[in-house]
């Protein structure tokens, strides 16, 4: 990356042989590649034999790229000290270290790093030590692409919630985080080893960002970083980390060998989260969970257009094409490898036509492709290799679903999973947003409906139907809002997100102070925007609502972030 500079390249003489420990000097050169990183060439005296070990040293200095951010006390919790963490993917190691930053070569690694007194560093290591000096050093011993490399630095404190597990955050957010994680983990990772075989990466632990971070979570193996938003204090969103945990199989033990084939991590991930979710929460609420991800990439396919080039589970991206429009494989990440992606899987399953045969073909799959890189071929070649009586019947080329074109073409799934378990959680929320929505409220019937036992995603379903229906009649949004303080004064971050979109397209300026709080208090990308958004499309008061908050918040959002939302409120932010 450009950002990163080479002083210097050696060859050291091998390990315990004759030579100058300084090393022999190299010549180095950087060759244009990609408008997003240069190929970094090293020069060897001499040709290498086929696998003869070479020891190379690089003197480099990095920092300023965008795979390293720091940030100032002000975007943290604590509000105290900086912090600084890296993120990989898809391709922003290379600001960060030297490195082949693709996915499609693996290797283990150790580091030893120095931080200043009274600041703690952890990596997506197998194991780590501290050393005096406030030095710490960490080993990974499994082979992991690049974008897994990870490391925070901050003032973090550690607690142990179970065997393998322990969550780590800043001191003011550790005793919310250890009582909404205590024994959760365990449970998680235990089935997901009953169905995809051994869990290989020793410990999983989780760290608790700050509030700026950007994303939901990054499956750093041995450490995934997550969104502190998962805090809701009743445990009500800690579903979302069996997505992280998922990768542990899918993604980070059998791997994409592309950034064009992102759906052999994300489809297989969201197949084996919502495999465990089922096990852990029956059927019914897994269907509702997977209902509102269709619905999402019912949005996002509305908003693209269905035929666009990004909505083919296998995205063109070819070197020269690559070149010379520099297609950053980061701005192609959306919704289609996921929910399109899980649909291909279920389709596979569906073609099986029996689950614990497919589990087990999962199993097989884990087991076949472990440690390696692979290719979407490969995937449906060792499927049709698994199943041969499906091969004989010539299942990847049945017209309307052939395997090429789930791959190939762009737009809506061919095939849909079954969710109609999930009606029986869907259609009270259906009525009761109907109740709501009309124009004199039946008091009587919405009272006979008790939400106490609702889990999240039921609530989220049936604030989405009245967020649909909005405006609705005057007065209904303030009946609705005291009726309901489980709902008006979550602490959910799914539910505030709505409950905030509900308020604004409602005008219910008494409420617009929960607008303020919510952004205040995160600055997560996915719920940031969609608020701004709703501001800047309504009213003169929601439009004052939203200059008042960016100027407040602003400093405590992610760059990204802010440019993003410059952008919505037309202040010239980035593209």
């Amino acid at each position: 990356h450009p950002s990163l500079s080479v002083s210097r390249a050696a060859l050291l003489p091998p390990p315990g042989g004759p030579g100058d420990a300084a090393g022999q000097a190299l010549l180095v050169e950087s060759r244009p590649f990609t408008s997003y990183g240069s190929a970094l060439h090293i020069t060897l005296p001499q040709a290498p034999r086929a696998g003869q070990l070479l020891t190379l040293l690089i003197d480099y200095e990095a920092g300023e790229g965008p795979g390293v951010c720091w940030l100032s006390p002000e975007q943290t919790a604590g509000k105290q000290k900086p912090y600084m963490y890296t993120q990989g993917q898809a391709v922003l190691n290379r600001s960060f270290f030297p490195c082949f930053d693709t996915p499609s070569a693996k290797f283990t690694y150790s580091a030893t790093v120095k931080v200043p007194e009274g600041f703690t560093a952890v990596m997506s290591a197998t194991s780590w030590e501290k050393q005096k000096d406030n030095t710490y050093v960490f080993k990974m011993s499994q082979p992991i692409p690049s974008y897994l490399i990870a490391l925070v630095v901050g003032d973090i404190v550690s607690a142990d919630v179970g065997p393998r597990s322990r969550v780590w955050a800043e001191p003011c957010l550790i005793e919310a985080a250890k009582k909404e994680y205590d024994g959760v983990i365990e449970e998680f990772l235990v089935v997901g080893e009953k169905l995809f075989g051994p869990y290989v990466w020793g410990r999983y632990d989780i760290l608790f960002m700050p509030p700026s971070f950007p994303f939901g979570g990054m499956e750093n193996p041995c450490l995934t970083f997550v969104t502190p938003c998962l805090l809701a204090g009743d445990r009500s969103l800690v579903d979302v980390i069996i997505h992280e945990i998922s990768h542990s199989w899918f993604g980070n033990l059998v791997t994409n060998a592309t950034w064009g084939e992102f759906w052999l991590n994300e489809g297989f991930t969201m197949y084996a989260q919502r495999r465990i979710s089922t096990e852990v929460y029956g059927l019914p609420y897994t269907c509702l969970e997977a209902a509102t991800g269709r619905a999402l990439l019912r949005q996002h396919m509305d908003a693209t257009g269905e035929d666009h080039p990004l909505n083919k589970l296998r995205v063109v991206i070819e070197p020269g094409f690559f070149l010379f429009l520099g297609v950053n494989p980061d701005d192609t990440y959306n919704e289609t490898p996921y929910e399109k992606g899980y649909c291909f899987v279920s389709y596979l399953a569906h073609l099986v036509g029996n689950q614990s045969k497919f589990d087990a073909f999962l199993q097989a799959y884990v087991n076949r492709f472990k440690f390696q890189s692979i290719t979407a071929d490969d995937t449906l070649e060792f499927f049709l290799e698994y199943f041969p009586e499906l091969k004989e019947k010539g299942v990847d080329s049945i017209p309307g679903f052939e395997f090429d074109r789930w791959l190939n073409t762009p737009g809506w799934p061919p095939y849909l999973p079954d969710l109609s378990p999930g009606q029986q959680l869907m259609r009270p929320a259906d009525e009761l947003a109907e109740l709501w929505a009309a124009d004199g409220l039946n008091m009587e019937a919405i009272e006979a409906v008790d939400i106490t036992g609702w889990r999240t995603y039921q609530l989220v379903y049936f604030l989405d139907q009245v967020l649909q229906k909005s405006p609705l009649p005057e007065g209904n949004v303030k009946r609705l809002s005291k009726m309901y303080p489980k709902i008006s004064k979550a602490q959910n971050a799914e539910l505030r997100l709505r409950w905030c979109q509900i308020v604004l397209k409602n005008n219910l300026e008494a409420e617009y102070s929960k607008v303020k709080d919510f952004l205040h208090s995160q600055g997560k990308q996915k719920y940031t925007l969609p608020l701004y958004r709703a501001m800047w499309g309504g009213s003169e008061a929601t439009r004052a609502l939203a200059m008042e908050t960016f100027s407040a918040t602003a400093p405590q959002l992610h760059v990204n972030v802010q440019n993003y939302v410059k952008k919505i409120l037309g202040l010239g932010g980035a593209e």
